[in-house]
């Protein structure tokens, strides 16, 4: 229990005095990964879309071989940014641009470390996003998307108007997981001098050495931001799924409706009787 007190001093006394700086760092965790977010899903849904686009035997040879070629791309693209760590990235783009281009594309400055942490993690989360979207639309039922084709539809109006609507409530899930994985996953672009909130955290231990007191606070601030994340993205999917109660109508009015009426005198039991003749039948 004293250690604990102890541990709670600390953090508080680490909070007063850096609470601006920890601060900082959450700011630019948030805005890197609301943004790379945002450009890895544009990215995603692209790479998606363009790895399903449907070709047929008798197509072309130019399109079959385009969409072949598009499709090997993609899958290099995703294969190689899935399959290495971000943090060799970060250092392959920040550093390596440069030196095979010999200074000419570089990143300098405060502005070009902001752009080249964007362009990290958007490409990063770019190739998770396109298998989330390639799942997405192969998971709608094959039977709307003839139906769409069998009514006149292009394939660009089949995607936009049938299978993407129904797809993107399919990857939301996929989309928040990536944010969160986002706001944790900034903390390896100090290789490259971002400043975010696990990079203020060394930054302050460099200072007073009070290492695990400051993880501490990092731990809970990670926490903190991910549940949010967590609560805003279950508020979202649950707008999106609509009420979740249902009133079936019980006597649909239109069912017997045409071609059973006849005149009273038949006795048939579904013979509708009109009121007017329910109340002469009623004053004999």
């Amino acid at each position: 229990m004293d250690v604990l007190l102890e541990l709670g001093n600390d953090v508080a006394r680490l909070w007063a005095t850096y609470a601006p700086t920890y601060l900082n760092g959450v700011k630019n965790t948030l805005i890197l990964a609301v943004i790379a977010t945002l450009f890895g899903c544009i990215i995603g849904l692209m790479c998606g879309v363009l790895n399903t686009i449907p070709y047929a035997p008798h197509d072309n040879l130019f399109k079959k071989l385009t969409l072949k070629l598009i499709r090997a791309l993609v899958r290099v693209y995703v294969e190689v940014f899935r399959g290495t760590p971000m943090v060799l990235q970060a250092v392959f783009i920040y550093y390596g641009l440069p030196y095979f281009t010999h200074n000419e594309v570089s990143f300098t400055g405060y502005s070009g470390m902001w752009l080249a942490s964007i362009i990290i993690v958007s490409i990063n989360t770019g190739a998770y996003m396109a298998e989330s979207v390639r799942g997405g639309i192969i998971s709608i039922d094959p039977g709307q998307t003839e139906g769409a084709k069998a009514i006149g539809m292009t394939h660009v109006q089949t995607m936009v108007n049938v299978i993407m609507p129904q797809a993107l409530r399919n990857i939301i899930p996929q989309i928040g997981n990536n944010f969160i994985i986002n706001i944790k996953d900034t903390s390896v672009l100090f290789v490259i001098g971002f400043i975010d909130f696990f990079a203020q955290h060394r930054n302050i231990i460099g200072v007073n050495n009070m290492s695990f007191q400051s993880a501490t606070i990092e731990m809970i601030g990670y926490l903190c931001l991910t549940l949010a994340a967590s609560f805003l993205l279950r508020a979202v999917e649950k707008r999106m799924d609509g009420a979740d109660s249902y009133e079936l109508v019980n006597v649909d009015p239109l069912v017997m409706a045409a071609g059973t009426y006849s005149h009273p005198s038949r006795k048939n039991i579904f013979d509708e009787r009109s009121k007017e003749y329910n109340e002469k039948d009623g004053d004999r």
